[in-house]
This record gives C-alpha cells, sequence and structure tokens, in this order.
C-alpha cells in the first residue's frame, strides 16, 4: 500500500520505508518538502488506518501539523535545516502531553479535554529540533496498569489497534498503536513509553527497532506515569540509524524530572555509534535459559541468527540466565503500585490544573460511572489495589525498591556482565504476537523485557526474522548508560542481517505455538 505525490521535480514519492536520512536528502534536494512529507502520511493513515486494512494505531491527528510544516520549509529556505530532523514527521504516544490542540488521554475518557498546560520535556526538544508532530498514537489504557487481564491495543477512546502483519494477533503493549503505525510507515519515527515491555515487545512484533533507554536520559516530564522508578519514553523506528537520531534529539538533562541529573553528562550524538564494525571483539551473552523457554521455532529463528553476531566478529558467551530475577517477581508489582498512587496525583496536578480529577481514586471513580464504555472487557484491578497502598515513604514499598534495585542491578545484570566480562545481553525479546482475545486477555511467551526495565537500564530490540510471517526481535541488554555501545553492535547486527520486511496486512496467520498466560 502506497501513498505517492507528485514532487516538485515532476516525479513521484513514496514515503513507505523510508529512513529519515532518506527524508531529509529528498528535502535537502528540493525533491519533496517538509509541508509533502506531511500530506503523503496523512494520505497513508487514511488509507491504512482508516480505510483498508483499518490498524487503528493513530488516536488523533494534528490539525496544526501542515501549518509547522509550511513553516519549516521556509526556515529551511531560508537559514538552512536545524539538524536531522528538521520537517520530519513524528508520531506520538498518547501518554504523551502537547501544549496544542491535540488531546492527551492515556486512552482513557476520563482525560478527554483536560488540556496541559505546556508539552511535555521531550516534545518541547523535538520542536526544537525541527519535527512535525504529526499526531498522537492509540496504547493500551493508561500504559497497560489498569487491569490484571487486559487486551493490548484497547483503549475507551481509541478502541483496538491490530497488527499489519496479521490483522487478528496482538500489536503488545503498551505502545501499540506507535508499534503498528511505524510497521506501517505511518510517520517517520514514532515515540513510545515503558514500565516492563511496552516499547521492547510492540517494537519485535512488528519488525522494528524499539529503544528503551536508561531511566533518566530522557525525561519524563509530560509523560502520564505508570511508575518513576521504571518509567522511560524512548524512540520506535524502523530503523536503528532512525532510533539514533530521535534519541539524540530526545535525551537530556530536565529540572522538572529529578531522575535527568546526568542526562547531560551522559548523552551522546548516537547517530556517532552508526558503525558496521560494533560487534568486532564484543562478548556477548546468549541467555540460554531465555532461548530455551520461548518454543522450539523462535530458538530455531534466534540461534540462526547468533552466527550472524559471531560472523561479525562478537565473541558468544553461554550465560544461562540473568541472576535473580525471580527475587523481583512479587516487589516489581508492589513497587509499580505504590508508584502509580502517588505519580498519578502528581501529573494531574502539575498538567492537569483545571482537572475535575484529582486522584487516581477520582480516576476509579469516573471508570466506575462510565463502566460501559470504560470496561467493557475488563477491569482495573490494578487501580483498586493501587489505592489501598500508603505513601512513599511507606516501609513496603522502600523495601521492595531496594530489594528491586539490588537484585536486577549488582546482583542482576552488573553481575551476570562483570562475570563473565561481557559487553551485552543477547536474547529474544518475546515470542511471536498472539491472538486478540477479549475474553481470556492477553497471552504470550515469556518476555526478556523484565531485567533491564527492574534495574533501569538501557534496551534495545532489532528484527530478527519471522516465524510463519509474525516478526520476532533480538533484545540487546546492558548496564546503565550504555546506549552508544548497544547501538553500535545492534547497528552492526542489523546491517549484516537485515531481517526487516514491512507488513502485507494478512488478516489471520496460523502459527502453531504454544502460548503461556503472562
Amino acid at each position: 500500500m502506497t501513498a505517492q505525490a507528485t514532487t516538485t521535480h515532476g516525479t513521484t514519492f513514496d514515503v513507505a520505508e523510508k529512513t529519515v536520512a532518506a527524508l531529509q536528502a529528498a528535502m535537502a534536494s528540493g525533491e519533496t518538502t517538509a509541508r509533502q512529507l506531511v500530506q503523503l502520511y496523512l494520505a497513508r493513515i487514511a488509507a491504512v488506518d482508516k480505510a483498508g486494512p483499518k490498524l487503528n494505531s493513530v488516536i488523533e491527528l494534528n490539525p496544526d501539523a501542515l501549518a509547522i510544516a509550511t513553516a519549516l520549509d521556509a526556515e529551511r529556505k531560508a537559514t538552512g535545516a536545524r539538524g536531522p530532523l528538521h520537517g520530519i514527521p513524528v508520531l506520538l504516544k498518547d501518554n504523551i502531553a502537547t501544549a496544542d490542540k491535540m488531546q492527551t488521554t492515556a486512552g482513557s475518557l476520563a482525560l478527554v479535554g483536560v488540556k496541559p498546560p505546556r508539552d511535555a520535556a521531550l516534545v518541547a526538544r523535538l520542536r526544537e529540533a525541527g519535527a512535525v508532530i504529526l499526531g498522537k498514537t492509540n496504547l493500551s489504557e493508561w500504559a497497560n496498569m489498569r487491569s490484571t487481564r487486559s487486551t493490548s491495543g484497547w483503549s475507551a477512546r481509541g478502541g483496538l489497534s491490530l497488527n499489519p502483519y496479521a490483522l487478528d494477533r496482538n500489536t503488545s503493549g503498551s505502545s501499540s498503536g506507535s508499534g503498528a503505525s511505524m510497521a506501517a510507515s505511518l510517520a517517520a519515527v514514532a515515540v513510545g513509553t515503558e514500565t516492563d515491555g511496552s516499547i521492547t515487545s510492540p517494537a519485535s512484533v512488528a519488525s522494528l527497532v524499539g529503544i528503551k533507554p536508561t531511566v533518566g536520559l530522557v525525561s519524563r516530564a509530560g509523560v502520564i506515569p505508570i511508575a518513576h522508578s521504571q518509567d522511560t519514553a524512548g524512540p520506535m523506528t524502523r530503523t536503528v540509524a532512525d532510533a539514533a537520531v530521535l534519541l539524540t534529539a530526545m535525551a537530556g538533562s530536565d529540572t522538572r524530572d529529578p531522575a535527568t541529573a546526568l542526562a547531560d553528562q551522559k548523552k551522546a550524538d548516537y547517530t556517532q555509534f552508526l558503525n558496521r564494525s560494533g560487534l568486532q571483539g564484543k562478548r556477548v551473552g546468549v541467555v540460554r535459559g531465555q532461548l530455551t523457554s520461548s518454543g522450539e521455532l523462535v530458538a530455531a529463528l534466534v540461534e540462526s541468527q547468533l552466527a550472524v553476531l559471531k560472523a561479525q566478529g562478537a565473541t558468544l558467551v553461554e550465560v544461562a540466565e540473568v541472576p535473580n530475577v525471580a527475587k523481583c517477581a512479587d516487589t516489581e508489582l508492589t513497587v509499580l503500585l505504590y508508584e502509580l498512587k502517588a505519580d498519578m496525583a502528581t501529573y494531574l496536578a502539575d498538567y492537569g490544573p483545571g482537572a475535575p480529577l484529582k486522584t487516581l481514586a477520582d480516576v476509579i471513580a469516573f471508570n466506575d460511572q462510565h463502566r460501559t464504555q470504560e470496561m467493557r472487557y475488563f477491569g482495573q484491578e490494578h487501580f483498586v489495589n493501587a489505592q489501598t497502598k500508603g505513601g512513599l515513604d511507606s516501609k513496603e514499598y522502600i523495601e521492595a525498591l531496594a530489594n528491586n534495585h539490588h537484585y536486577a542491578r549488582e546482583e542482576g545484570i552488573d553481575q551476570v556482565m562483570k562475570e563473565h566480562q561481557l559487553d551485552a545481553l543477547v536474547a529474544p525479546t518475546c515470542g511471536p504476537a498472539w491472538l486478540t482475545d477479549f475474553i481470556n486477555g492477553d497471552a504470550s511467551g515469556g518476555s526478556f523485557t523484565t531485567p533491564a526495565a527492574v534495574a533501569g537500564y538501557p534496551h534495545i530490540t532489532v528484527p530478527c526474522g519471522f516465524v510463519q510471517g509474525l516478526p520476532v526481535g533480538l533484545s540487546f541488554v546492558a548496564s546503565a548508560w550504555a546506549e552508544g555501545p548497544l547501538i553500535a553492535m545492534a547497528y552492526a547486527y542489523e546491517q549484516a542481517s537485515l531481517q526487516r520486511r514491512a507488513p502485507t496486512y494478512a488478516k489471520s496467520r496460523n502459527l502453531q505455538v504454544t502460548a503461556k498466560r503472562k
């Protein structure tokens, strides 16, 4: 499916699968303009998202996008481009605040009409870099932290987003719309958010690159929260190079987010790490337990891709597992529930000062009052449980957070990397997309998202192939602030393997893989 327009040179220009560099080159040469790019992506959204396969991944369009693009075209002509994102259309997950004509709702009807007084810090950075905010993407409502048996990709405001590789299969959560829209080339790049798996899992099942940065590299100010100890925004793109460009623009310190105090010292121009020799001489730990638990088809696929890593000069080291992950199994949820309650109130005070909703209790009451719309498929058990928790000075919370950091960091990822002198850990990101099921909720194979999520460490997933037509991603994980080296390794693998393929919008895939409940 294509959307083409006649360019200033009288030729046609197709945005499908185009990289940021290709779009920038086309604008620099005069072959196309930012305004034309916006028109082309809007046409694709109309043809693919709202008609055709009806992916339903874009929840709202920016009515000012064409005007912004026109102004950026004039600026390019007058003074040149600001940088690699000048005139590039970007989609944002609908839990990232924008102080414009668009909503910021986390997919919930409770926040419809609540107008943020300012852009999220990362949005301000993107605008400063010259990006065109094209619209907002659908998501698993409240970033998939409402119910114990939710269906990923659904929100009361946005409905259900569909997977472009098989329309009856799930987009995964919670950056579902960002993943589906990127797979379908509905914008150049997109921003997702993750607490545990919500960038990397949707990217994996959509043949995308997803980067969950170190917590604190990208400001969360203006992002509707789950939990400040694990939340972060990050790029979702079709290539590692595009992700590097986007992360470079988003990273940096922000006085509104204390976790970013070191970001200006730690950040880099991540495009300098786009090195085809990035795996040469690297010691890469293959998390064997994760591989063997992923099912025969996924394991065989990933096994074939390990040979690519080795051929690019990496030394593969067998690692049984990331130690002590199980010791965070219960306390991770405890921390998330405590922080959800506290952080929700903080967000509503800062970014919805005039809203009738002030607390998580208000949101729970709204959902109860609008049960037929909000809870037609699943409830709000996590919200209710979070509301019973005390403050962040509670002994249970303090001990749970200390436990998580200890076992995920120094006796988890740090320990295994030091013991084996590793540069990165690799494993399948998660299994292929499962059949969407509103009755039983999500079902999936085991994922590799939790160790890096609980530690707050960086995690990159890269397309590593397909199992019966459904994408699978390969994860690269390392210790804090290792985004640059991880990007180098991910890029070297990507360029040697070239496993991404555009979707065909198949109605169904009959995948013979045993799935298990989360």
